[in-house]
């Protein structure tokens, strides 16, 4: 590590409200005792408490669960609560950055998928030593994050971008485990949700002495790490080797993050909201927050751990822990955003103007015979029982063709969206995808999974559009007093697909077989697509595609500028209205086949734009043949790579497109 933050904590210092946190601490307290009382009270008679849950009779079933299930997750949720406020104290004082966490820097997500590769290929490490696995996957993802922000000099709204696209991209690749080995990855999934049931008391007695030691760890940074609320020039000046500090508390971050998720899997929300409520109920300095920020997170944990008990009630699988805290996540980091100043105000998107192709058409000539030489290939070559060769009877045809039109309707639709919003917005890393409306058009079509299953294209289409329009304007609404500052709006859509994949993994971790159905048809496979669907699909495709050209001057002239483009004879209003509506139809269509999160509009306009397909109208035709390239080869190679299984287009297409992305983000 070296000094790289150099912006003083005071631009991103919450204001406080109140001169202690101890009243809500004691209320949460008085809450988590009146729920635990009432649970209690279902479970024994009161004189058996005291004796239940100190010594339990052996022969008495009641009093047996009592002390080692029910206390036991108790402990454990105070614990994993303390250790993980403890964490992002840790990483926000290092970073200066009030939104700093294990979930927003990818760290949790990178510990979990770590330990579900191990358990699936080296389970001896998870015997010995599970919070190394653990510790090894979160470090890496943190390098990752700080190899994408460092150009950016560490800022705070680019470190947490740059956080949240590598816990997706992350995200991604365990969704596509599960969905290839479920049966063994099955229970994991349940577990790594962020499960709190206990078994016994030996999870309390691996966590507790790893969170004593690294507090005694801690002992003599902790004036050094409280000289960092100074500017980086000042604690020079006292002495302090800002590079290692800041590298220690860093580990020290990650290695108790670790801990908590190889004990108990993902808890969100808890990490990131103990520290900023204390700095809003008045703990300014480094050790106010680190004495309230661990007793906030211990009560919140335990609070909402009794609360998901309470509503769960009879319930074989309960509710997962984890998981309904991470519902909070997004609600808080929403309303956090606003208060996130980062230092030098709003980045500007480069204003550097892209290389242009003096033939476009020929360009584009060159990528319409790419596509139709890649159309047969991948209708007729491919593996069978008998390996790798080239069939074309009827009936495999008929298998085979819808898929295939259904990728080419879904990629051209999500290049049309992305090269919209990228326009509009003039931000070259904007994607429907990234501002949540292939997200807002998911939760549409996962309501009508749960409340009609046997609903067809003609209300699926709409309810997707439907919930890709709200997502939309709760993006303008809560952007707008910003002046759509580009990265901000960003991590509004990424906060959206934050929420939407803790409402996915409800019904996933409670056994739910619909929620493992909601995976399969979010991953975006092209396998159960039929030929009305596909044919369909395509038709809205090219209609949409049609309605869009006649935008090409609108989105030539409105990344100039309000004020030129008004001068142009735009009508700004209408304009941004009716573009916004071809970018909400085309997310909720792409969606349908593909999930919320292929990563492929954001892809196809940048690889226009290098092409130097950069004016308007050679960017929608070129983002469109090449989206639809993507989504074919995508499809092609999820049916042909580990033959027989089938992976999802949808989960292979973020697998380029979310390195894209980071490329991107990283090189801005």
């Amino acid at each position: 590590m070296t000094d790289r933050p150099s912006s003083p904590p005071s631009t991103s210092i919450l204001h406080p409200a109140s001169r202690t946190p101890l009243p809500l601490c004691l209320a949460l307290l008085l809450a988590a005792l009146a729920l635990a009382g009432a649970d209690l009270a279902g479970r024994l008679p009161v004189a058996q408490w005291l004796p239940a849950l100190l010594a339990p009779a052996e022969d008495d079933m009641r009093q047996v669960l009592l002390h080692f299930n029910w206390l036991p997750r108790l402990c454990m949720a105070a614990l994993c609560g303390a250790a993980l406020a403890l964490a992002s104290t840790l990483m926000q004082q290092v970073l200066h950055n009030p939104l700093a966490s294990p979930d927003t820097l990818g760290v949790a997500s990178g510990a979990q998928l770590a330990l579900v590769l191990a358990g699936l290929w080296a389970p001896a490490l998870l015997a010995d030593g599970r919070e190394w696995v653990a510790l090894a996957g979160g470090g890496l993802s943190a390098l990752l994050m700080f190899a994408l922000a460092w150009r950016r000099g560490l800022a705070p709204l680019t470190v947490i971008l740059a956080g949240l696209a590598v816990g997706l991209y992350l995200g991604a690749l365990g969704k596509g485990l599960l969905l290839t080995r479920e049966q063994d990855l099955g229970a994991l999934l349940i577990w790594s949700s962020g499960s709190l049931v206990q078994n016994g008391w030996q999870d309390m007695g691996f966590l507790l002495p790893r969170l004593a030691a690294v507090l005694l760890l801690m002992l003599p940074l902790l004036r050094p790490l409280a000289l960092l609320e100074l500017d980086d020039s000042g604690a020079r000046n006292l002495g302090v080797s800002l590079g290692p500090l800041r590298g220690m508390g860093l580990a020290l971050a990650v290695y108790l993050s670790a801990c908590v998720t190889s004990s108990v899997g993902v808890i969100g929300c808890v990490g990131l909201a103990a520290p900023a409520i204390a700095r809003l109920l008045g703990a300014r300095r480094f050790a106010q927050r680190l004495f309230w920020a661990p007793l906030l997170g211990a009560a919140l944990l335990l609070v909402t751990d009794l609360a998901v008990q309470r509503l769960a009630g009879p319930r074989i699988e309960p509710l997962s822990t984890g998981t309904v805290a991470s519902l909070l996540g997004a609600p808080l980091l929403l309303w956090l955003l606003p208060r996130l100043q980062a230092a030098g105000g709003h980045p500007q998107v480069a204003a550097v103007a892209p290389w242009r192709h003096p033939h476009p058409w020929r360009r584009l000539a060159l990528l319409g015979v790419l596509l139709l030489l890649a159309t047969p290939l991948a209708l007729g070559f491919g593996q069978g029982p008998h390996g790798w060769g080239w069939r074309t009877d009827a009936a495999l045809l008929d298998l085979r063709l819808p898929r295939l039109v259904a990728a080419l309707a879904a990629g051209t639709l999500l290049a049309l969206a992305g090269t919209l919003v990228q326009r509009l917005t003039a931000n070259p890393m904007a994607s429907p995808e990234l501002l949540g409306l292939g997200t807002g058009a998911a939760l549409g079509l996962a309501a009508l999974l749960f409340l009609l299953p046997g609903a067809g294209l003609a209300l699926k289409l709409p309810l997707g559009a439907g919930g890709a329009l709200a997502a939309l304007l709760l993006i303008v609404a809560l952007s707008y007093r910003n002046g759509f500052a580009p990265e901000r709006v960003l991590l509004i859509g990424i906060a959206l697909t934050v929420f939407f994949d803790a409402l996915q993994a409800i019904p996933l971790a409670g056994g739910d077989p619909r929620g493992l159905s909601l995976l399969g048809r979010m991953a975006g496979s092209t396998y159960f697509v039929d030929a009305p669907t596909a044919w369909t699909l395509l038709a809205v495709a090219l209609l949409l595609f049609a309605a869009t050209l006649p935008c090409a001057r609108w989105l030539e002239l409105l990344p100039l500028g309000e004020g030129s483009a008004r001068a142009l004879g735009v009508p700004l209003a209408r304009s941004r209205l009716c573009l916004l509506l071809l970018a909400t139809l085309t997310s909720a269509g792409a969606t349908l086949l593909v999930g919320p999160l292929s990563f492929v509009g954001l892809l196809a306009p940048h690889l226009a734009r290098r092409l130097g397909l950069a004016r308007a109208l050679p960017q929608l035709l070129g983002a469109s043949l090449l989206g639809a390239l993507i989504l074919l080869l995508a499809d092609w190679l999820g049916r042909n790579l580990l033959f027989p299984l089938q992976l999802p287009a949808g989960l292979l297409a973020p697998l380029v497109g979310g390195a894209c992305f980071m490329l991107c983000l990283k090189r801005r």
